[in-house]
């Protein structure tokens, strides 16, 4: 038996995303990405699981560094996904879109968006196309609360 992979597609992009920026720093260089296989994965330890595309290179900062923050975005912030969806020439470049703080474990945090969370990695697991990282939140920042963005009200898709 084969898989049917229209039934496939169809029904994986039915599984409800948001929409982040995920946010990377190592040394001096910074780079983010607009990430949508996001979920929480614990309440104590408060875990975070995502899904990063291995052969990106904030992929490679956080297998380095072993941290990452996850930024959630307002629902009027389509905009500024797209800018950090889209391929890059080199690193950082995404975040003159925007402005950030750097957190208490040094990691950018959107200023504009409703907070984020700076989180140390304690598990990944390596398979297909894309690592599943596992990070437990370790400071929180709420700029101010409100409705976040979700892949399905932007009419892009990315899955299945």
């Amino acid at each position: 038996m084969t898989l049917d992979l229209e039934a496939k597609k169809i029904l994986l992009r039915k599984i409800p995303h948001g929409l982040f920026i995920c946010a990377v720093r190592e040394n001096d260089q910074i780079n983010g990405f607009t990430a949508s296989w996001v979920t929480q994965g614990s309440f104590v330890p408060p875990l975070i699981v995502m899904a990063v595309r291995s052969e990106g290179s904030s992929h490679g900062m956080i297998k380095r560094t072993k941290k990452f923050s996850l930024n959630v975005l307002r629902s009027d912030q389509k905009d500024l996904a797209a800018v950090f969806f889209k391929p890059q020439e080199g690193l950082g470049g995404r975040f003159e879109a925007t402005t950030f703080r750097l957190g208490k474990m040094g990691l950018p945090i959107l200023e504009d968006s409703i907070g984020g969370v700076e989180c140390e990695l304690v598990g990944d697991i390596e398979h297909g196309d894309h690592t599943v990282f596992v990070g437990e939140v370790k400071f929180a920042h709420l700029n101010k609360d409100g409705d976040a963005l979700n892949l399905d009200s932007t009419g892009w898709s990315y899955g299945g």
